[in-house]
């Protein structure tokens, strides 16, 4: 592998998991998004372990696959606390707070464990970071605190994901995905027992639904083979520019017009990519 291969690892995790929500962001405006993340989820998990299988790929051992489970279940908690504030907030403000977040915690950790990377890595990172809010935000989002606690926890159990995802995948690469994908469907499943959301089916949602479950997988994948080839922070951030894949899907499969901060985001990102994969 080349010294590009974290980076671009990172950078197809990020457009593989913006595709993922663009899919799942179709569904949901047809079905219930707790049955959406249930139906990805469980396509997600049949996808990983026909890839263990296919790969042949030995079972690690029990340290990693609950390394995995822990990515599964706080990454689960993560997104039923971000679908919970973007309910009852500002979308515009605690999405793009929980994506911050969501970057930061694993870049803070890589600092303290790899070390500071080159100043210029460290331009990209800020870069970074403010183009994935700039990206993730909506026009005329100010004001109002409701939902910014639950898109704090939001970020933390994203980062958590991510952070976690990197340990379990220390000696292998899809097995502890399907341990984190069983944990993560299993914790949805009792969300929607317990809360018993009106899920009609809908139809023409269940492809979108299927799609973003076997994207979300494999950019699970492409994240934690990224991790296994280079620095936790470059993969952290590069693959936290999932956003970006969104919004570019929006703007040409559904003609919905860039923002001026969106853009100026996609600009950013376009600048901080090459000084972070710099060597």
């Amino acid at each position: 592998m080349t010294n590009f291969a974290a980076p671009g690892l990172s950078l197809a995790a990020a457009a593989s998991w913006g595709a993922a929500d663009f899919s799942g962001g179709l569904a949901t405006k047809r079905v219930n998004p707790f049955g959406v993340v249930v139906v990805a989820h469980g396509t997600g998990l049949l996808f990983m372990l026909l890839l263990a299988l296919l790969a042949k790929e030995p079972v690690p051992s029990r340290i990693s696959l609950l390394w995995g489970m822990a990515a599964g279940l706080v990454g689960g908690i993560g997104l039923a606390a971000l679908y919970k504030a973007l309910a009852i907030g500002k979308m515009g403000v605690n999405a793009p707070l929980s994506a911050v977040i969501a970057a930061l915690l694993p870049l803070l950790f890589s600092f303290s464990t790899e070390g500071l990377p080159r100043p210029l890595q460290l331009v990209g990172f800020v870069l970074a970071l403010i183009s994935i809010w700039l990206i993730a935000a909506q026009p005329g989002a100010s004001g109002g605190r409701e939902g910014l606690g639950l898109a704090v926890v939001a970020g933390i159990g994203f980062s958590g994901f991510l952070l976690f995802s990197k340990l379990a995948g220390a000696h292998a690469l899809f097995w502890p995905l399907v341990f984190a994908r069983l944990a993560s469907l299993l914790l949805m499943l009792a969300i929607v027992l317990i809360s018993r959301p009106e899920w009609k089916p809908a139809k023409g949602a269940l492809p979108y639904m299927l799609v973003a479950g076997v994207l979300d997988s494999g950019a699970n994948a492409l994240y934690v083979a990224a991790t296994q080839h280079g620095r936790l922070d470059v993969a952290a951030v590069l693959s936290s520019l999932y956003p970006a894949s969104t919004v570019i899907l929006a703007r040409v499969l559904l003609k919905e017009r860039l923002s001026q901060p969106q853009s100026a985001g996609i600009v950013a990102a376009l600048i901080a990519v090459p000084l972070i994969a710099g060597r």
